[in-house]
């Protein structure tokens, strides 16, 4: 099941959920909540894949990484690749790049 993270400031705005992003976390983990509460700052929402509750995700993750630290940003492509881009400071950059409101 995917859930979305949405902080409660978030709640009062809508926020655009972009294709092809999703996290591989669980909103326990501190670096987890930072990157969900960069990207609800940014006006977007990412499904959450609970690594601590669903054991496929938590495969799925295994499988592509080789471990299972968290957070993880999946951004799959159109053509079907994929890219798994760890570590939350990385995650923050790209979402940053890619979602900011021109000045």
């Amino acid at each position: 099941m995917w859930r979305f993270w949405k902080s409660r400031r978030a709640e009062k705005r809508d926020l655009q959920r972009p294709e092809g992003l999703s996290i591989y976390g669980y909103p326990q983990c501190p670096f987890c909540r930072r990157v969900l509460n960069s990207a609800s700052f940014l006006g977007i929402e990412l499904p959450l894949r609970n690594t601590l509750e669903d054991p496929e995700h938590r495969q799925a993750l295994q499988d592509a990484m080789g471990r299972t630290t968290v957070p993880v940003l999946l951004i799959e492509g159109e053509g079907g690749d994929a890219k798994w881009l760890p570590e939350s400071a990385e995650i923050v950059r790209y979402l940053t790049e890619r979602f900011r409101s021109p000045d």
